[in-house]
């Protein structure tokens, strides 16, 4: 009978010192897993989480970092959240072929390397527990929908997506689930800049939550839930899915509000 719980899990989250990371390695910690977070700036770590200082555009630094993880977490890991990422605004024409390669490097190969890390940790861990084992990526809604002034930003998570669904069929068999979380706009501290630089930050916050069906944009700690429940046990036969965290945007055409 699989576990529910996350008693005994070792996890591991990128990006995890603010926004959707934070929240995530908060809500694992707090549902009794051990955690590690892996950050630039790793200061502002959640309480009771184990902060290790790692760029994923490194690929020697990921690996010492995944390493030194496993072993402050007692020598096992059994999930991987790959939440580090970062933003990019413009259409096709707006940013240099540097800046295509420095967001795709974090965004997408950051994952990659994060996953070929961990991976021969998380093999060994679904041994002994079957179902407990997993990676869960933080993917976005500009993955399967088109957004304005997003071209660079949807082209990673794009990626992300596809990625997510070959790596499910490339590790299924070894006992390794691998889902996304698709969010919609949400609340973060990168939200919050690109608000602070529009011209009207009030109307530029209403035109975000106008554009989501439920109002209102989209919480880190409700991102943080879904990666969870993906990271769980109780998701033991979920793999190769993508989960929609944006207040309906995805899958709502709602007419407008009579005047």
């Amino acid at each position: 009978m699989t576990e529910t719980g996350f008693d005994g899990l070792a996890a591991l989250v990128t990006g995890g010192a603010s926004g959707i990371g934070a929240a995530t390695a908060a809500l694992l910690a707090a549902q009794g897993a051990r955690v590690a977070v892996l950050d630039r700036d790793p200061g502002t770590a959640p309480e009771g989480t184990i902060a290790i200082k790692a760029d994923v555009t490194s690929d020697d630094a990921v690996r010492a970092a995944v390493d030194k993880a496993v072993s402050e977490l007692g020598g096992a890991l059994h999930i991987v959240v790959n939440n580090a990422g970062i933003g990019a605004t413009g259409t096709v024409e707006d940013n240099t072929d540097d800046e295509w390669h420095r967001v795709m490097d974090v965004n997408v190969l950051g994952m990659v390397r994060t996953a070929r890390a961990a991976l021969p940790h998380l093999r060994a861990a679904a041994v002994t527990r079957p179902g407990a084992v997993s990676i869960t990526n933080t993917c976005s809604i500009a993955a399967t929908a088109g957004l304005p002034q997003r071209a660079l930003y949807s082209a990673t998570k794009g990626a992300v997506l596809a990625l997510t669904l070959a790596m499910a069929a490339d590790h299924v068999r070894e006992g390794i689930r691998v889902n996304c979380v698709n969010p919609g706009t949400a609340d973060t501290p990168w939200v919050a800049r690109l608000l602070g630089q529009a011209d009207d930050p009030d109307a530029e916050r209403e035109a975000l939550n106008s554009r989501q069906p439920m109002g209102r944009l989209v919480s880190a700690e409700e991102v943080a839930a879904a990666i969870v429940y993906l990271a769980s046990p109780a998701a033991a036969s979920i793999t190769g899915t993508a989960l929609a965290v944006d207040g309906g945007m995805q899958g709502l055409r709602l007419r407008p509000p009579a005047r």
